[in-house]
């Protein structure tokens, strides 16, 4: 083995990470990156990109709550996790009874911890590394976007490509904790939930909220 070699994406994330539950979700078990984890080692892991994937953000987790809540929201629905990153949003949609879900990250490192999350709960995700967001709307019912309004150009594809499922008839639910570039203007909120969010003191939790994108 070349001594540069670096671990396949899954292998790593099993012996590197540590299975822990998000302090707002109980129900669910996330492989999530702790101080030791030194991610840099993994196999394409860009140094320029923060691996989102091995951290439950506040947007991600609560719309996963609210989705825990209120589970007829998706249940019996083909649902897009759209940015999926540790897949949370999508294991708390297939928890509360969605007949079909898929998560997209364009990270393949976000690719192995979905599948590797979803198997921790026992439920059934198809995680698929590609960026849909310039293309037409998905053959889903609803998509689910948990915290992807953090860069204004990313949140302006996001927001463009939501108007093009919404004008579609379909349903677009998103968690955010108030990102500078969330579309606010065209946001119908639903629930607050607190959550911590990556980076915040132990014990420290801001207000995140669910909206329904029009």
């Amino acid at each position: 083995m070349r001594r540069d070699a670096r671990p396949d994406p899954a292998a790593f994330i099993r012996a590197n990470l540590r299975v822990a539950s998000p302090r707002a979700l109980p129900e669910i078990r996330l492989y999530l990156a702790h101080s030791g984890s030194r991610l840099s080692r993994l196999a394409g892991a860009d140094p320029d990109e923060p691996p989102y994937w091995a951290y439950c953000w506040a947007g991600g987790a609560v719309l996963a709550r609210h989705l825990l809540d209120h589970p007829e929201t998706v249940a019996r629905q083909r649902i897009l996790d759209l940015g999926a990153g540790c897949g949370v949003v999508a294991i708390a949609t297939a928890k509360a009874g969605a007949s079909e879900v898929v998560a997209m990250d364009i990270d393949p490192n976000a690719v192995a911890a979905v599948a590797l999350n979803a198997a921790l709960n026992d439920v059934a995700v198809a995680a698929h590394a590609c960026d849909p967001l310039d293309g037409p709307p998905p053959d889903a019912d609803m998509i689910l976007v948990g915290d992807l309004f953090y860069e204004p150009a990313l949140a302006a594809r996001a927001t463009a490509f939501l108007g093009r499922c919404v004008e579609a008839g379909k349903t677009a639910l998103i968690g955010d904790p108030g990102r500078a570039h969330l579309p606010r203007a065209r946001l119908v909120p639903l629930s607050r939930y607190p959550a911590p969010d990556v980076g915040d003191a132990p014990g420290e939790a801001k207000a995140g909220a669910v909206y329904r994108f029009r």
